[in-house]
């Protein structure tokens, strides 16, 4: 290395130190005016390889106010994972997204972070995706829209829906067949508990199942093509429960254990219709605005 290179090198890292304590001073961060008040003697060439510098070794993040360039200083618990070689419009956005974690974050709040028109904002979000640094993810929440993710990250289950959701769509059967194995196998918990003769505590203690127990009974089973987890399981115990067909108590751990129940008597037709929960039966009549004919809940029940 010649003595002109390390001169220039000492005069980065001189420069650099001297942005580093503004930036101290100024924890909204900086920018290019405020650099130039601070260090006017500093050539602009020095300054902007002082920058890039600090913006390679992540210890400044860049930010755009309107159509100015903000330089902060960087948290280090929350370092990026940009890579060095895209550009600084690049670099925002990717930093935005990065902030998003798994639940992604929707392209009109990257807007407003970055202030970057739409059709701008719509070429860096293609370039990053073309560099396969981020990707769009449809939410269930919301078909039209879309949010952005790093690429490498795996959707939160309020993104994809998790198991009960395929292509967007709400898997009603599939829901509907672990809803009733998981009720079988509460009963068959409970008729096999009947068979003791340690008396009812006894009985009673072994007809309750806890969510692992449940979770091995549908494994082997074989009946999901997908791999469930343990809270899938209690998603569907709790449906049962609320079903009025089972029970559930807490446990000292914090965790719930079921119980499969029968209801004393079956609920009388009156209920079971819409008339019997209707708040305008009272007038309901042969004619006027509200009649039987017109009703769109008792057709539906009809039909």
């Amino acid at each position: 290395m010649s003595a002109t290179d390390s001169a220039s090198l000492e005069d980065t890292a001189t420069v650099g130190f001297q942005i580093i304590a503004l930036a101290k001073d100024k924890p909204g961060g900086i920018n290019n005016d405020d650099l130039v008040a601070a260090i006017p003697d500093v050539k602009p060439e020095h300054r902007v390889q002082a920058l890039n510098k600090l913006l390679q070794e992540g210890v400044l993040e860049i930010l755009k106010k309107g159509a100015t360039l903000i330089y902060r200083l960087k948290d280090p618990s929350k370092k990026s994972t940009a890579p060095k070689d895209i550009d600084n419009e690049e670099k925002i956005i990717y930093n935005i997204i990065e902030e998003g974690g798994n639940k992604g974050i929707w392209i009109r709040d990257i807007r407003v972070k970055s202030n970057l028109i739409m059709t701008q904002l719509n070429k860096v979000l293609k370039q990053l995706e073309n560099k396969k640094l981020i990707k769009a993810v449809k939410s269930v929440n919301a078909s039209k829209k879309k949010v952005y993710m790093l690429y490498n990250l795996e959707p939160d289950r309020s993104i994809t829906g998790g198991a009960w959701y395929q292509d967007q769509d709400f898997e009603a059967e599939f829901v509907d067949v672990l809803n009733q194995q998981c009720l079988r196998f509460l009963r068959m918990k409970r008729e096999s508990a009947k068979e003791c003769r340690d008396g009812p505590l006894a009985v009673q203690k072994l007809s309750y199942c806890s969510v692992g127990d449940v979770h091995k009974f549908i494994s082997d089973l074989g009946i999901s093509k997908i791999s469930l987890d343990e809270d899938d399981l209690e998603t569907i115990l709790k449906t049962v429960v609320y079903d009025g067909k089972a029970e559930s108590i807490p446990t000292a751990e914090g965790k719930y254990l079921y119980k499969a129940i029968e209801a004393p008597l079956s609920s009388p037709g009156l209920v079971q219709m819409p008339c019997g929960i209707c708040p305008v039966i009272r007038n309901c009549s042969d004619c006027g605005a509200i009649t039987p004919k017109l009703c769109s809940y008792i057709n539906e029940w009809l039909d």
